[in-house]
């Protein structure tokens, strides 16, 4: 099978051609040197995996034939990421993991002690799309806008379970994911590099719908984090197993 992936934003089908914009052009015919009659795998985050042909190249534009399936979307499971933007280098990977490790949607809250507000929620989209061509996936995560946590919390679903990384439990803590049915909706939140406020964790605590959960004796980096949990939510809930 060809090696290089591409979303396209558009819904895909057998025998379409589809226009390709700058961009993209740019990144297959002047990066990957792919020319007319090139095969290459094309997503759409809807329907799966196709398998399309170059018919026309060139550095400013070009198309593609779309030809056949070659597997069909499969969606992650129903869990959203919430995250304290950090700084830029590593917000990226949070996001980029998180598309990678199966989060459905990634939102960047806003906590009392958050150092970076600003956000650039196109930028990210984009590595949402990037670590979804290149870790084989068919669906593209949602980077929502970000939110303030005390908002987002007010209005929290209460059928959404909310596993919730408190450092506070690090040393001597107990916090441990329970078992649960699989297929129900669940959220992650990490905190920022200065970890969450008492009135945060306070407010978390409160939630019929929160569950405490120590990732480990040590305090982990906001990135690290991240990661930790998504694999013990994945390898315990999740669709790895």
């Amino acid at each position: 099978m060809p090696k290089v992936r591409l979303y396209l934003d558009r819904p895909l089908g057998a025998g379409q051609t589809v226009p390709l914009e700058k961009p993209q052009a740019n990144y297959l015919f002047a990066v990957m040197r792919m020319s007319a009659g090139a095969e290459l795998l094309v997503f759409d985050g809807q329907s799966g995996e196709w398998l399309a042909r170059v018919t026309e190249a060139n550095k400013r534009g070009g198309s593609l034939l779309i030809e056949k399936q070659t597997r069909p979307l499969r969606r992650p499971p129903d869990l959203w990421l919430l995250f304290a933007p950090i700084k830029k280098a590593r917000t990226d990977f949070i996001v980029e993991k998180a598309a990678e490790m199966g989060a459905a949607r990634i939102v960047p809250v806003l906590t009392d002690f958050t150092a970076s507000e600003r956000v650039r929620t196109d930028r990210l989209q984009a590595h949402a799309v990037e670590a979804a061509e290149q870790c084989g996936g068919t669906f593209v995560p949602e980077v929502a806008e970000p939110v303030r946590l005390s908002n987002l919390l007010a209005d929290w679903p209460t059928e959404r379970r909310l596993m919730f990384c408190d450092e506070a439990l690090a040393e001597g803590g107990t916090g441990t994911l329970p078992d649960a049915e699989r297929g129900a909706p669940w959220a992650i939140v990490i905190g920022p590099e200065g970890g969450f406020s008492e009135a945060e964790r306070a407010r978390l605590a409160g939630l019929g719908s929160a569950v405490p959960v120590r990732l480990g004796p040590r305090i982990l980096r906001a990135d690290t984090a991240a990661v930790a949990a998504l694999t013990l939510w994945q390898s315990t809930l999740g669709d790895w197993t």
